[in-house]
């Protein structure tokens, strides 16, 4: 199936003089990326639609299992193909019924990426975090966090794109209670699942040329979003840690 890029604004704004050289190689460098990122969405697009054709739900409950997963597979591709399936064959298929599938997966998914989290990832990083800013007392601070937020902050990550393919892994990491994790994945990814799918159904033949842009622009806006909260982590803890040297020193 053939995918239409969406849409977006120049990189680069018209008012700097296009012949600095800084300029067009910047522009150059940006196209070639966006080319190559074209290519390999429409090759994963094409990739998930074949194989869903011919899997139906138990697809679904794979594919988003492996978006769980921290694997970045798109369920903005996904969810709202499986819609456009029920569009196509409404006899076959049920928008609740692919919503619930995609919500089991999900949970399946999301049990892996949290063992992963509690069983590798925790004994690593109290090994080694101190190499990339994590330190023993974050772990702490993050274990009392999910101990009294992990509920809502697992139910509204599911409702974000990116964001929600990676959650599991801290909430394993923070050792939150598994069976609470599970129930609020699995009411969180409903909706979702849900709601791309009731949309590839309403949308049909166009659910992927009408969708694109509204996610485009929510992954712009969580990326700037991901990055400064980054930046701001590294430059409150680099501060602290000069503050503890000198009060040490002194």
């Amino acid at each position: 199936m053939s995918r239409v890029r969406a849409s977006s604004p120049a990189p680069f704004s018209s008012s700097y003089p296009t012949t600095l050289p800084w300029y067009n190689n910047s522009a150059r460098i940006y196209s070639r990326l966006e080319d190559g990122l074209e290519t390999i969405l429409s090759a994963v697009t094409l990739w998930i639609t074949e194989n869903l054709r011919n899997l139906g739900y138990s697809g679904i409950v794979l594919m988003m299992g492996i978006e769980s997963a921290c694997i970045p597979l798109p369920s903005e591709i996904i969810m709202p193909f499986g819609g456009y399936l029920v569009y196509e064959n409404p006899a076959k298929y049920s928008v609740w019924m692919m919503g619930v599938s995609g919500a089991l997966g999900c949970v399946w998914g999301s049990a892996l990426a949290y063992w992963a989290g509690m069983f590798g990832g925790r004994p690593f990083i109290e090994r080694y975090g101190k190499y990339i800013l994590i330190r023993t007392k974050d772990l702490d601070k993050a274990d009392r966090w999910f101990t009294k937020h992990g509920e809502m902050a697992i139910f509204f990550s599911r409702l974000l794109p990116v964001i929600r393919t990676f959650i599991s892994f801290p909430a394993g990491v923070s050792k939150m209670n598994f069976w609470r994790f599970l129930i609020y994945t699995f009411l969180g990814s409903l909706p979702w699942c849900l709601g791309l799918a009731w949309a590839g159904k309403a949308l049909g033949p166009a659910w992927d040329t009408k969708l694109a842009p509204y996610f485009h622009d929510a992954h712009i806006v969580i990326a700037i979003v991901g990055v400064a909260l980054i930046s701001l982590y590294v430059y409150y803890h680099l501060r602290g840690e000069k503050k503890y040297k000198r009060s040490k020193a002194d």
